[in-house]
């Protein structure tokens, strides 16, 4: 608080930054809760009912949120591994990696930086088909890059190490930057991989039934996890941002409630100065008390200068050396006044 019993610019700073803070994790928790909700009402289908029947029954054609179980075969040709021989798939992601580590001016730590230097992701047209393989039941999936989980398998992964002579460590150490190498990794989605895919089901002209981005905000998965487990996995992270967003709200509460009671507080005492200096005007002896704290009766004479104004008691509070209240003159020595 300051003189005049406001925040200061310290408390009202910590007090945005807290209130901004619970905000923004309430907005995140609001929509992890919509996205479970709407994962957790998505329609269930198996590729071994009857689809096309069942999308022709459907309004438009449609089913807006489903779900559905099936194994991984591509349409045409398959994407094969640089690296892994007889390793075919239908999504390659291809990774070069820069690690280094960076000095940090504030913490005077070396810290362990990651920068993609390059990525490149192939794809090509594929299906999910049932499990045993049997008949020509498939759906065809659409945009798979935009699944919020697209399950990748790691099928290759090598770190280069950096060589570096004498001079170029000492570079380094004088640039605050030291590379350590280059991690080069390739991705993929196996054919024959079980995929959850959630999302909207449609028969389109052609009578290809096809999975693809909902609509409506809704998010789109290709997970390698079951129903239960995906759904398991989003009502864990709506309890953990819903406890990050109770635990901010009860810091901002109380950074709200200690800036009001200390308010009230400072409201308090100026209301108890003023009380007590309408007592000391009205009683008409306000000249016999501590011109400091305005309660106590004058006791001590201060020389050289001879005036009467305070108490002992305020005058052992005041910063040494002592000069005194009205005129501002060194206190030499203190004589007590007693009156009879």
């Amino acid at each position: 608080m300051d003189a005049a019993g406001r925040p200061s610019t310290g408390q009202v700073i910590l007090l945005a930054t807290s209130s901004a803070v619970t905000a923004i994790l309430y907005a995140i928790y609001r929509h992890k809760s919509k996205v479970a909700h709407s994962l957790k009402g998505a329609k269930k289908v198996t590729l071994d009912q009857d689809l096309k029947t069942f999308l022709m029954e459907a309004p438009g054609k449609c089913v807006p949120y489903a779900v559905i179980e099936g194994v991984v075969r591509s349409v045409k040709e398959t994407l094969s591994s640089q690296f892994v021989e007889n390793c075919k798939g239908v999504v390659q992601r291809l990774t070069l990696c820069e690690h280094k580590m960076v000095w940090n001016r504030t913490t005077h730590l070396w810290n362990d930086h990651e920068k993609i230097i390059h990525q490149r992701t192939n794809t090509t047209p594929f299906d999910l088909v049932p499990q045993e393989g049997e008949g020509d039941r498939a759906v065809r999936v659409v945009r798979p890059l935009e699944a919020a989980e697209l399950s990748l398998e790691t099928v290759y992964e090598k770190f280069h190490p950096s060589v570096q002579s004498f001079t170029d460590v000492i570079g380094h150490y004088i640039s605050g930057e030291r590379p350590k190498g280059l991690r080069e990794t390739e991705e993929m989605l196996k054919v024959g991989t079980v995929l959850t895919g959630v999302g909207e089901l449609v028969l389109d002209s052609n009578h290809t039934i096809k999975l693809q981005p909902p609509k409506e905000g809704m998010r789109y998965y290709l997970s390698g996890l079951d129903f239960d487990s995906l759904l398991r996995k989003q009502e864990s992270s709506v309890r953990l941002w819903r406890i990050l967003t109770v635990l901010f709200g009860v810091a901002t509460c109380a950074v709200l409630v200690f800036l009001l009671y200390k308010q009230y507080r400072r409201h308090q005492e100026r209301q108890r100065l003023r009380e007590m200096q309408e007592t000391l005007m009205a009683g008409g002896d306000a000249a016999n008390h501590c011109v400091i704290c305005l309660s106590s009766p004058r006791s001590c004479v201060f020389l050289e200068c001879g005036h009467v104004c305070a108490c002992d008691k305020c005058y052992q509070a005041l910063p040494r050396p002592p000069h005194c209240p009205m005129c501002r003159q060194e206190i030499v020595r203190v004589v007590p006044l007693y009156n009879s």
